[in-house]
């Protein structure tokens, strides 16, 4: 069998433009949000668990409010709430240098999740227009977060002792330039957008029925949601397992595991689209989920050597490669054009395995390393029948559309 798709790098100015966007998007977020348990911290007076409970926050608005979010994306067109999206960004960040109250720091931090909530659904429709009909261009998209999670810390981590006015310019700076690239492209982008046929939008009642109806979607969240669940135990549980081992090597130990996962990230995706053409869907959502399986037992394997640590992070980083950008792929194909801000939407919920999966990682690393590396190693397998169901029939539509 061979793979006659176009190469994941042939990019249409249409593609070129929203990837550059989502770069943009990138390196602003991992320029900042790595660093906004330590400004909370220091600048707040709040608690440990404080400090956490508003950077969850952030993920949780964004999850919770997504849904509602891609409904008005789908109802007001999605470049609108773009721009208002970006917008918002420019001006939280802009305050945030400016501002010292703890209260004020803390509600413009929560405001984040709000400006997410209208630049994510709206962002992902627009590259779902543009996107082939397998929607790899999202795994394009899965490289430029890769590409700031490499820049972004870089640039915000040596401008963070600078003070806040520098480190809260450079977010400020990269959504500014996000928003003037929608400006100045207005016209390009509105054309992604099919025509609106005149009585065919759906009442936002109907929006939510049949997105919520749609058991397709439905498993394809629960699928992201454990991929999230177990993703989010690198930057979680893992340097913790590893400080019981390493003492305060962890640090260094640590720093060099994420950036080359991160590089390995972004250098392993055009192999990974090429090999997913060749083995197709299914065999690689297995393929995905043994390699994070392999990996916890990699580092399960490392008090009898460092080597096995880096030898993990390479299988986790294909499984990573292979599964995240997967939920996305699966919105794509599956949502009509009236409800896929709805549908991107409602897949934001997914990000609650971010908030989960450190709170029982905990638990479980509390227990033992045992239970903690069988659970999960294993329970990453529970997204494969999920992941795979994007391909079920569709939900009856509850109403016919009028015809143009």
């Amino acid at each position: 069998m061979t793979d006659s798709r176009v190469p994941l790098w042939r990019l249409s100015p249409a593609q070129r433009l929203l990837e550059g966007g989502a770069l943009l998007n990138s390196l602003a977020f991992f320029a900042a949000m790595p660093f906004a348990p330590l400004y909370l911290s220091e600048h707040t007076g709040l608690g440990k668990p404080a400090v956490g409970a508003v950077v969850g926050a952030v993920a949780l608005v964004a999850a919770f409010g997504g849904l509602l979010g891609g409904m008005i994306v789908d109802r007001l067109g999605a470049v609108p709430l773009l721009r208002a999206g970006l917008l918002c960004y420019v001006a939280v960040y802009g305050l945030l240098a400016s501002v010292r109250d703890a209260a004020a720091i803390v509600v413009l931090f929560l405001l984040l999740g709000g400006a997410r909530l209208m630049v994510e659904p709206g962002a992902k429709k627009l590259l779902s227009h543009a996107a082939d009909d397998e929607g790899r261009m999202f795994r394009v998209r899965y490289m430029t977060l890769c590409a700031g999670a490499i820049g972004g810390p870089a640039i915000g981590g040596a401008l963070y002792h600078v003070g806040p006015v520098a480190f809260f310019a450079v977010p400020a700076f990269f959504y500014a330039s996000y928003l003037l690239l929608v400006l100045v492209r207005n016209r390009d982008l509105v054309a992604l957008q099919p025509p609106r046929i005149k009585g065919a939008e759906s009442s936002a009642r109907e929006s939510v029925t049949v997105t919520l109806r749609d058991r397709r979607l439905l498993a394809v969240v629960t699928g992201g949601i454990v991929v999230f669940f177990v993703f989010s135990q690198l930057e979680s549980m893992i340097p913790l397992y590893m400080k019981g081992q390493y003492g305060d090597r962890t640090e260094g130990y640590f720093a060099v595991l994420f950036i080359t996962n991160a590089v390995l990230a972004l250098a392993l995706q055009l192999p990974i689209d090429r090999v997913s053409g060749l083995l197709g869907r299914t065999t690689m959502i297995v393929l995905g989920a043994a390699n994070f399986t392999i990996a916890f037992a990699c580092f399960w394997a490392s008090p009898s050597g460092l080597l096995w640590l880096y030898v993990g992070i390479a299988f986790w980083t294909i499984g990573e490669g292979i599964l995240l950008p997967m939920p996305d792929m699966a919105v794509h194909e599956m949502a009509s054009d009236e409800h896929k801000g709805a549908y991107f939407g409602l897949s934001e919920v997914r990000q609650l395995g971010f908030f989960l999966g450190p709170f029982a990682g905990g638990f479980l690393l509390d227990a033992g390393t045992t239970p903690y590396f069988l659970v999960m190693g294993t329970f990453i397998f529970a997204c494969v029948p999920l992941l795979m169901r994007r391909s079920a029939p569709a939900p009856e539509p509850i109403h016919p559309v009028p015809a143009g």
